[in-house]
This record gives structure tokens, sequence and C-alpha cells, in this order.
């Protein structure tokens, strides 16, 4: 069976850092789905205020 890893990545950062190993397709993409997992969507203070200290940012899926 294939696994997946979630990826975080940084607009103003080019080193992409794995916060997630071993998830199905669907763990990932339902993961990815959520507007939590992103700068743009998220709502939750926790993590605008990570995008304040981290600056823009998304998760995306790949292969392990």
């Amino acid at each position: 069976m294939e696994r997946y890893k979630i990826t975080r990545l940084f607009f103003e950062d080019i080193r992409p850092r794995t916060i997630k190993k071993g998830l199905t397709l669907e763990e990932a993409r339902k993961h990815c789905q959520d507007p939590e997992t992103s700068s743009s969507t998220c709502t939750s203070a926790k993590r605008k205020a990570y995008t304040k200290t981290h600056g823009a940012w998304f998760d995306s899926y790949d292969h392990e």
C-alpha cells in the first residue's frame, strides 16, 4: 500500500517541512482539505499566530 506524507510549504522559505508521515491517500487528502491547513483559509487563533510568525504557508501531500 502506498503511503503519503504531509509537507508544509512556505511562500517566503524554500525549505518545506514534513509534518506527518505514513498516511493513506484518503487521510492525506482529508488533511489538506481542512481549511486550517492553509494560511489563506485558517480561522483559529493558533493558526493565525503561526502565520504571523512564519508567513504565508499551506500543506500539501506527496508519496513518501
